[in-house]
């Protein structure tokens, strides 16, 4: 797996199923739903299954083999 890459946010949190889709991660909230469901997303390392996961500034976020942090815009 590749670094993380750093994708800024404009709050100070952001929900899971947002961020994979501002990161490219996933294309649709659909899909978002499917892969968090299914248990193939880590946060921090660990798999959520909660696609209103607030997530903090300086999470990680894995998905097929990529992975992005969120840092301040």
């Amino acid at each position: 797996m590749e670094g993380p890459v750093d994708v800024p946010i404009r709050d100070a949190s952001i929900r899971l199923g947002q961020f994979l889709k501002l990161a490219g991660l996933i294309d649709s909230g659909a899909d978002a739903k499917a892969v968090i469901a299914d248990g193939l997303v880590r946060v921090n390392g660990e798999v959520d299954l909660r696609r209103g996961r607030q997530l903090q500034l300086g999470d990680v976020v894995s998905y097929a083999g990529h992975s992005a942090r969120i840092v301040r815009e």
